[in-house]
C-alpha cells in the first residue's frame, strides 16, 4: 500500500476519483460494470475470507448477491459512478488507511479480472487516485449531484435514471440493490431529490464545456 503525504482522516467524507491510463476504456460491457461494483461491495468489508475473484466464480453470476456477516469496513460508500474510462466515488473512512486499502483492493482485483478477460498485460489506472476532503453537509449533497450527472453531461443517456452504474437509482428509490449508506448523513427524499439533481442538467454540461480551462 502507497502512503500518502497527507493521511486520510477516520471519519471524514471524500471524492475519490480514478482514471484510467491514458483515458483507456476499462469498461467494455454491461458486465465490466457490474463486476466492478460487486468488487466495491466485497473490498469495503475488512475480513474478506478469500479473494474476490474465488468468491465469485461460486456464485450463480446471473442471481449474483454477495451474502457477508456484516462486520468492520473500511469504508463506506456514500455513493459512486462508474464511467467508461472513470470512477467516482464519495466514501466515508472507517478506520486509518480505510480508504487506501479499500481503493488498492479493488483496483488490483479489477485489472487483474480485466487483464484476463482481454487478454491484456500491464497497469491499467493512473498510479494514484485523487481525493479531496467534504467540509460539511451542503458540499457532501451538491457532490452527490455532480457525481450522479457524470453520465448526462457525457451525453451518454439524457437521464441520470438511465445508467445504472451509479447510485442515482438508489437516492430515487428506484434500485433493489441497496449499496450506498447515506442515511443518517443526508435526507433524501426522492422525488425532491430528483429535481435537486435534473435542474442542474444544463449547467453542468454548459460547465463541462469549458472544463479544460479551469484550475482544478
Amino acid at each position: 500500500m502507497t502512503i500518502r503525504k497527507t493521511p486520510l482522516v477516520i471519519g471524514q467524507f471524500y471524492h475519490i476519483f480514478t482514471r484510467s491510463i491514458a483515458d483507456y476504456k476499462v469498461f467494455k460491457s454491461h458486465n465490466d460494470f457490474v463486476r466492478m461494483i460487486d468488487t466495491m461491495i466485497y473490498y469495503r468489508s475488512k475480513n474478506t475470507p478469500q479473494k474476490f475473484s474465488r468468491f465469485y466464480s461460486k456464485k450463480n453470476k446471473k442471481n449474483f448477491t454477495l451474502e457477508l456477516e456484516e462486520g468492520e469496513k473500511f469504508v463506506k460508500i456514500i455513493a459512486y459512478c462508474l464511467m467508461p474510462t472513470h470512477i467516482h466515488l464519495l466514501l466515508q473512512q472507517i478506520e486509518e488507511n480505510g480508504i487506501s486499502n479499500f481503493m488498492e483492493r479493488v483496483l488490483k482485483s479489477y485489472s487483474k479480472y480485466y487483464n484476463t478477460k482481454y487478454k491484456r498485460k500491464g497497469p491499467l489506472w493512473e498510479s494514484r487516485f485523487k481525493n479531496v476532503i467534504i467540509k460539511n453537509d451542503e458540499q457532501l449533497l451538491h457532490l452527490t449531484r455532480y457525481i450522479h450527472l457524470n453520465p448526462v453531461t457525457a451525453y451518454i443517456v439524457k437521464k441520470p435514471e438511465e445508467w445504472l452504474f451509479s447510485s442515482y437509482r438508489e437516492y430515487i428509490d428506484e434500485s433493489s440493490k441497496k449499496i450506498c449508506e447515506f442515511e443518517g448523513f443526508l435526507e433524501i427524499r426522492s422525488e425532491k431529490y430528483k429535481s435537486f439533481v435534473e435542474e442542474r442538467i444544463d449547467y453542468q454540461r454548459e460547465l463541462a464545456k469549458i472544463k479544460h480551462l479551469l484550475l482544478e
